[in-house]
C-alpha cells in the first residue's frame, strides 16, 4: 500500500474553478495539489482543435465587466478576443419565417420592442425581484406581448436558460445589466486559452497539477482530509476544495457521512442545451452572423466572425436550442431543427462542411438560479457546514454572478476563506482594465 502524499491543499477538479482556487492558494504560499480525473484540464472549458477549426463545447462568451474577467486580470492570465456586435440580418426582425415544423420569428437586430424591455430591466431593482419568477415579472413590467417575447429571447442568451417559471428575475436583471454595461467577448483560439493560462498561473506559483487521477472519496482523518483515488493513491491535506458538479461533490464527500449539501443537490436544476457546431470552408452568407429565436428557444452565432476560431476564409458556427427541464425532447428532432436554422441562415452550408460536432444534451450550468431559493444568495456557500477545511466551488456555489463568473468567483472566495481571509464580493472589472485583453473586431466583422 502506498504511503499517503501530504500537502496543504488538495483541489479536486482541473476546470476553471479548480485552477483558479489552486492559483490563488499557491500564490499565498500554500502547497497545492490539483487532481483532474480526465487526461486533460478544462472540463466544460475544453476546446477541440482540428483542421484549423477551434470548437468550444458549445458557445462560450466572456463578460467584459464580469467577475471572471476581473479574476483573470488579477492572476495575470492574458487573452485576445473579439467583441460581439450583432449586425442587422437580411430578414425583418419580426417576420414569421418558413421553418421546419412551423413558423419561426427571428431576432437579429435591437428593435424598439427589445429596447423597451432592456430599459425596463435597467430600471429594475434586482434585490426586490430575487424571489420573483421571470414570467411573473415580465407580465407585470411589460404588458406588450412582443416586448415580453423579445426580452425573453435576450434573457435566454444571457443566462443559457429557458426557465421563466422558475428563474429568479433578480438574478436575470443583474445578468442583463452586466451584458449591457460591457458586452461579451469571443476568445481567439477558444476557452482552452484560459485553461492553459490558469494552469500556468497555478504551476508557476508552485502548485502541482496532475491529470488522469480520479478522486473517489473525501474523508476526515484526525486534523486532516484524506482524498482517496481510484488507483489506490491517497493525498492527505489540511484543506480540500471540491471543484466538481454538485452531484459528484455529494458522492465524494458523503462517502464519509451525510452533509447539508445532499438536500441542496437534490433540488438543483441543471441547464441543458442541444448544440450543433460546424466548421465551414467558407461562410455562404457573411451578413448572417447572429440570430435569436423569439417564438422558439434557438440561437445561432458565427463565432469566427468575431474571434480567430477558423482558418482564413473559413467559419465556425454554433447553433443551439435551450432545453427546458422536465420536458423530454427527441434528440433527432432537435438536430433537424438546428440544421434547419442553418439552412435558413446559411443556405448551402452542407456543401462547404469540413467539421461538425453534435452535443444533443450538454450541461451548460450545474444549477438554475431560482426564485424559490432566493436568487444567487440561495446557492451553497463555499465552506461546507460542520466540516472545517472542506470547500466546494463551481458555477453552482456562492452569491456572485452566473456561469464562468460564478465558478471563478466562488473559487476566489474559497481560496480566501482557506487562507484565513474574510472575502467580500468580487468587484466588477472596469471596462478600461478589461480592454487591455481584447481587440476590436475588424471592419465588416461586426
Amino acid at each position: 500500500m502506498r504511503e499517503p502524499s501530504t500537502c496543504d491543499v488538495v483541489v479536486i477538479g482541473g476546470g476553471l474553478a479548480g485552477l483558479t482556487a489552486a492559483a490563488f492558494l499557491a500564490r499565498a504560499g500554500r502547497s497545492v495539489t490539483v487532481l483532474e480525473r480526465s487526461s486533460h484540464l478544462g472540463g466544460r472549458a475544453t476546446t477541440q482543435a482540428e483542421d484549423g477549426f477551434s470548437f468550444n463545447l458549445g458557445p462560450h462568451a466572456l463578460y467584459r465587466v464580469g467577475a471572471a474577467a476581473r479574476i483573470l486580470g488579477e492572476l495575470g492570465v492574458s487573452y485576445t478576443a473579439g467583441r460581439l456586435r450583432p449586425a442587422p440580418y437580411t430578414l425583418d426582425a419580426w417576420a414569421a419565417t418558413s421553418f421546419a415544423g412551423g413558423p419561426l420569428t427571428l431576432l437579429s437586430t435591437v428593435p424598439d420592442s427589445l429596447r423597451a424591455g432592456l430599459e425596463v430591466a435597467v430600471r429594475a431593482d434586482p434585490e426586490a425581484l430575487r424571489l420573483t419568477p421571470v414570467r411573473d415579472w415580465l407580465e407585470v413590467a411589460l404588458p406588450d406581448e412582443r416586448e415580453r417575447a423579445a426580452l425573453a429571447a435576450y434573457i435566454r442568451v444571457t443566462t443559457y436558460a429557458d426557465e421563466p417559471d422558475r428563474q429568479s428575475a433578480g438574478a436575470v436583471v443583474r445578468q442583463m445589466t452586466l451584458a449591457s454595461d460591457g458586452g461579451v467577448l469571443y476568445l481567439d483560439g477558444g476557452w482552452q486559452t484560459l485553461v492553459a493560462g490558469l494552469g500556468r498561473a497555478a504551476e508557476e506559483a508552485g502548485a502541482r497539477v496532475v491529470t488522469g487521477r480520479r478522486a473517489v472519496r473525501v474523508a476526515r482523518e484526525k486534523a486532516h482530509w484524506r482524498v482517496e483515488q481510484a488507483d489506490g493513491r491517497v493525498e492527505r491535506a489540511e484543506t480540500t476544495i471540491v471543484a466538481t458538479d454538485p452531484r459528484t461533490a455529494v458522492v465524494l464527500i458523503e462517502a464519509g457521512g451525510a452533509t447539508p449539501l445532499s438536500a441542496w443537490a437534490k433540488t438543483a436544476i441543471p441547464l441543458k442545451v442541444a448544440c450543433l457546431t460546424v466548421g465551414l470552408s467558407r461562410l455562404p452568407r457573411p451578413d448572417a452572423c447572429f440570430d435569436l429565436g423569439v417564438n422558439r428557444p434557438l440561437y445561432l452565432s458565427v463565432h469566427s466572425a468575431f474571434a480567430h476560431l477558423a482558418p482564413e476564409d473559413g467559419a465556425t458556427i454554433h447553433v443551439m436550442k435551450y432545453l427546458r427541464s422536465g420536458i423530454r425532447t427527441d434528440p433527432r428532432a432537435d438536430q433537424r431543427e438546428l440544421e434547419a436554422l442553418l439552412d435558413l441562415t446559411q443556405p448551402g452550408w452542407r456543401e462547404v462542411l469540413v467539421q461538425r460536432q453534435l452535443l444533443p444534451s450538454m450541461t451548460v450550468s450545474n444549477a438554475l438560479v431560482t426564485a424559490a431559493a432566493g436568487g444567487e444568495s440561495g446557492r451553497p456557500a463555499p465552506a461546507v457546514p460542520g466540516l472545517p477545511g472542506l470547500y466546494v466551488v463551481g458555477d453552482w456555489v456562492g452569491p456572485d454572478g452566473m456561469l464562468a463568473d460564478a465558478a471563478m468567483a466562488s473559487a476566489r472566495r474559497a481560496a480566501a476563506l482557506a487562507g484565513g481571509e474574510r472575502p467580500g464580493p468580487v468587484a466588477r472589472s472596469e471596462v478600461a482594465g478589461a480592454a487591455r485583453s481584447w481587440r476590436r473586431s475588424e471592419p465588416g466583422q461586426a
